[in-house]
């Protein structure tokens, strides 16, 4: 029978979700959609990421950003949601932490609150519907 030691640089590298140390990227998923924020957790866990929380909204999404820092790595951040917005979370969680790590979740059609975000400090966008590919990349390169 054929085993994995048989092959073994089949799959040897790292996943995208582990910094140098071996330990886990930590996110925070701030969206107030259950189903995205279900879909970017497996997509992410799927490659090692730990997802450390979730949120609704915008005002949950600071508020959980402030209990759990300094333990969060990468926050992905939906722009459109109740309460508080994505961008004013992003620059409030920017206010606290200056060098957070904010990736923002925008759907078809949203430009301008795009580029919004990107000049008051996101790292990076996606945009709805999620794709597993473009998702891991733009991530991955917002942590760099």
């Amino acid at each position: 029978m054929i085993t994995k030691q048989d092959f073994p640089t089949i799959n040897e590298r790292s996943p995208d979700g582990q910094k140098n140390d071996g330990s886990k990227i930590r996110v925070l998923v701030v969206d107030d959609s259950m189903f995205v924020a279900k879909q970017i957790g497996q997509i992410l866990t799927s490659e090692g990421y730990e997802i450390v929380a979730t949120a609704a909204d915008g005002k949950e999404g600071v508020d959980k950003y402030k209990e759990l820092y300094p333990h969060v790595d990468l926050v992905t951040m939906d722009i459109t949601m109740p309460r508080m917005d994505g961008i004013t979370a992003l620059e409030q969680i920017v206010a606290f932490d200056k060098d957070a790590k904010v990736v923002m979740i925008s759907a078809l059609g949203k430009e301008e609150l795009v580029k919004k975000s990107l000049l008051t400090g996101a790292k990076n966008y996606i945009v709805k519907p999620l794709d597993r590919k473009k998702v891991l990349e733009r991530i991955s390169s917002s942590l760099k």
